[in-house]
């Protein structure tokens, strides 16, 4: 995509991420927990839908045999701030029980989402549950929470691209950047 594209004029000039630094920084993740998952029953977890970018290259860079589920929930709405409300709008498919489960995540803010569905997958019975997240603002959050794997801690901001999103636009910008006020004020 070019970076005249309408999208980019919705964004400070500066990228936050460009899509280079993600793919590099996917691709050590990638080998980190193939290390760490190493002979167990590994299943790959995306939060739909800002994940799906982040966990298509995820798995892609994890040379093990795994099994892949989704679940969609919603906190935000429309709005750029969680209602700390969180709901399940699609539910897994498969048992978790006896696996370990490595929840592929976009981004942590409040933290309320993640820290909900990990109780949720524990008391299905998951061996293990671990996070890896593409983006951490720490800033943000009102529950402790903490990913094993990180991509990258950014700034309290509200950042869009490579599957984020405001109000279900943006997710297909290849970099990520923070998206002006003028366009969700």
């Amino acid at each position: 995509m070019d970076k005249t594209s309408r999208l980019y004029q919705d964004i400070e000039p500066e990228l936050l991420i460009t899509r280079e630094q993600i793919a590099a920084r996917v691709k050590e993740l990638g080998a980190q927990i193939t290390k760490d998952y190493e002979g167990r029953k590994l299943t790959c977890l995306s939060i739909l839908k800002g994940s799906i970018l982040f966990f298509a290259d995820m798995i892609r860079e994890i040379d093990l045999p795994l099994t892949i589920d989704f679940m969609q929930t919603s906190s935000y709405g429309e709005d750029t701030k969680s209602s700390g409300v969180v709901r399940i709008l699609k539910d897994l498919d498969h048992s978790i029980a006896r696996r370990d489960v490595l929840i592929i995540e976009d981004i942590i803010d409040s933290g309320l989402t993640l820290s909900y569905l990990k109780r949720v997958l524990a008391d299905r019975g998951a061996s293990s549950i671990k996070i890896v997240t593409l983006l951490d603002k720490p800033e943000g959050r009102r529950v402790e929470l903490n990913a094993e794997y990180v991509g990258f801690e950014i700034p309290k901001a509200f950042v869009v691209g490579y599957g984020l999103d405001y109000a279900e636009v943006y997710r297909n910008l290849p970099d990520i950047g923070i998206l002006k006020p003028c366009i969700y004020e």
